[in-house]
């Protein structure tokens, strides 16, 4: 689903993005429980339960922004790589309802399910409905939108989006802004000029110190376009947020941790629900893996992200599935 796939696995050009080596040092968190702070532009990595860890969430308090990020739960995958979705997903949602505080809602970055079927989407929601959240969110992925252009996605989850699924809401002082950059794809992601246009009008006139969080499935950077982990059209968007003092993107679709810095941008690619998949340029493609057995919930697992105005920053928790 990510189209052309090149066999050899040959680092990208730097005008493509990060190069293999540098890669692969940032997915090194793969699996791991990172708790990620980012305040003015700069990420500081730590393991969970850590001093800076703790530090991070004791940022955390009643007046605060707490939100989760769950994604690519591929209902209805069936394969070695995980014999029991259904049972990973309804775990990973058991989790957060475990978190010990009632988040203010869940994203869920896409591909909810594997094959876009009327039953298969039915399933997802049911499951999403015993979330305890103020909100349940979502963007669709590419197996959202299979023979259909989405069709079916929005039929359930469209409501009160925009164009082909697109829209923003604010909170707490944060303005949030959800992409559709799974549609008219050839290799890449795309947005497309009426999704760009909205968001040309939708920040326009907001303060340059709201704090930005842009949600996307495919991630909005030239992660690995060899696999079609990038946006072709993304610098255009990125440009009309780079007068924010703070921007942070949150994405599915790679099934694993990565973070990167790009000037007022930082970049977090989220892990899965569901199977994981290699590391950039590491075997043929992105193919499920299948994990030594009693290893497979290492890969997959939940984010928190937690916002305190006034503090200049999101603190980002990485938590494996447990």
């Amino acid at each position: 689903m990510t189209g052309p796939i090149d066999p050899r696995g040959a680092e990208p050009t730097p005008e493509h993005g990060m190069s293999r080596r540098q890669l692969l040092r940032h997915a090194g968190w793969f699996g791991a429980a990172v708790v990620l702070t980012v305040a003015d532009g700069q990420v500081i990595s730590s393991i969970a339960g850590s001093q800076d860890s703790a530090a991070a969430q004791a940022a955390a308090n009643s007046g605060a922004l707490r939100f989760v990020q769950i994604s690519d739960s591929h209902i209805g995958f069936t394969g070695a790589a995980n014999t029991d979705v259904n049972r990973t997903f309804t775990e990973a949602l058991n989790q957060v309802n475990s978190l010990g505080f009632l988040p203010d809602f869940v994203m869920h970055s896409g591909d909810l399910t594997h094959l876009s079927t009327p039953g298969q989407f039915d399933q997802v929601k049911q499951m999403l409905s015993g979330l305890r959240a103020g909100r349940v969110f979502t963007v669709p992925g590419e197996h959202d939108s299979i023979g259909d252009a989405g069709h079916a996605y929005r039929q359930r989850f469209g409501a009160n989006t925009l164009g082909e699924g697109w829209y923003s809401f604010d909170t707490h002082g944060v303005h949030f802004i959800a992409l559709v950059n799974t549609l008219n794809m050839k290799q890449l992601g795309h947005l497309g000029t009426d999704q760009i246009d909205f968001v040309r009008k939708d920040v326009n006139g907001l303060s340059a110190d709201i704090p930005i969080v842009v949600f996307s499935h495919i991630p909005l950077f030239a992660m690995y376009p060899a696999w079609g982990w990038g946006t072709d059209d993304a610098i255009k968007v990125l440009g009309l947020l780079r007068r924010f003092s703070s921007v942070t993107c949150l994405n599915g679709h790679v099934h694993q941790l990565f973070t990167k810095t790009e000037g007022n941008v930082t970049f977090h690619s989220a892990t899965t629900t569901a199977y994981p998949l290699p590391k950039p340029g590491i075997g043929p493609g992105p193919l499920p893996q299948v994990v030594p057995a009693g290893r497979l919930k290492d890969a997959l697992g939940i984010r928190t992200v937690t916002y305190r105005k006034g503090v200049g920053g999101l603190a980002v928790t990485e938590h494996k599935l447990t």
